[in-house]
């Protein structure tokens, strides 16, 4: 009986671990970067999908964002120490040690990238560790701790997905997958200021400079207003050379149109209520533009 109770409590802190492991890549924000990174390769091959090159973006693309955050949450760990969203985290828990943590996140971005170079191609290899590196060296390491534009320049870490997503279908990149790349960086702002206004209280405690800790609410959100109506501009320059056909077009309107009308209540009312409704929609917002330009590519080609 007790060598049976000693390998259940064995299989039970092993799977503990791998529990923390896995927090460490905090998978629901990598899920939304799969969803642009898989939708950038679907409109780039445009109905000619490779099923190899499509696992090697969504899994390569996965392998690198969860690397990217487990360094992060490595050199983060005195801030998340303090931040009641973050303390109980797997290494300020005491869970796991920072030298694993940055072994697992080198680890999984060296697999990313062989595996990228195997199943795609080296272009798509090296935009994937450049996220990686400007999430990091730019964001995390330079910016966070320092300017109010840390998630403005730091966040075009969020870009590289759709971009390695399109190299991955066509070996190149084009004004179309450039276009996908600024829509995130300009969609960017608003999403995670709406959060961060949520979280105000945490980024004080933490000595962070997140834009809505720094200056009033109803300021923050008429800077969002301001980037949400040029995310939904930048949406509609595809249409301009062709990139996009009407399916498109009609998506693109309709969803921008509530994604402004979101940005506007916040900016209206600046309070708790409507900054949750901003960053829920946001997200469905971004999603649901990248898959239009799937169905649209697909249809049309």
């Amino acid at each position: 009986m007790s060598v049976s109770i000693a390998r259940r409590q064995r299989a039970e802190r092993a799977l503990a671990t791998l529990a923390d492991l896995v927090a460490l890549t905090k998978p629901r924000v990598v899920s939304l970067l799969v969803v642009t990174g898989v939708c950038g390769y679907l409109a780039g091959a445009a109905g000619r999908v490779d099923l190899g090159a499509l696992f090697a973006v969504a899994g390569g693309g996965a392998l690198a964002a969860g690397g990217a955050n487990a360094l992060n949450c490595a050199f983060d760990r005195d801030l998340d120490a303090v931040m009641s969203r973050t303390r109980r985290r797997p290494i300020p828990g005491g869970r796991v040690t920072v030298t694993n943590a940055v072994v697992l996140g080198v680890s999984m971005n060296a697999v990313a990238a062989l595996w990228l170079v195997g199943s795609a191609n080296a272009l798509a290899a090296g935009l994937a560790l450049a996220g990686t590196f400007w999430y990091l060296l730019v964001y995390t390491m330079w910016l966070k701790r320092r300017s109010t534009q840390n998630i403005v320049i730091g966040g075009a870490a969020g870009c590289f997905p759709p971009l390695v997503g399109w190299a991955a279908a066509t070996g190149s990149l084009d004004a179309t997958a450039l276009a996908l790349a600024a829509v995130i960086f300009l969609w960017t702002p608003p999403h995670f200021w709406a959060l961060a206004t949520l979280l105000r209280d945490d980024y004080r405690r933490a000595g962070v400079p997140m834009l809505p800790a720094v200056i009033s609410i109803e300021r923050t959100a008429g800077e969002a207003f301001v980037y949400a109506v040029a995310t939904v501009a930048a949406s509609l320059t595809p249409l301009l050379w062709g990139g996009a056909g009407g399916i498109y077009a009609v998506s693109a309107l309709g969803l921008g149109a509530a994604f402004v009308a979101r940005a506007n209540a916040f900016r209206t009312h600046a309070d708790r209520a409507t900054a949750r409704r901003l960053f829920g929609y946001s997200i469905i917002y971004l999603a649901a533009l990248f898959l239009a330009l799937v169905i649209d590519r697909m249809v049309s080609r």
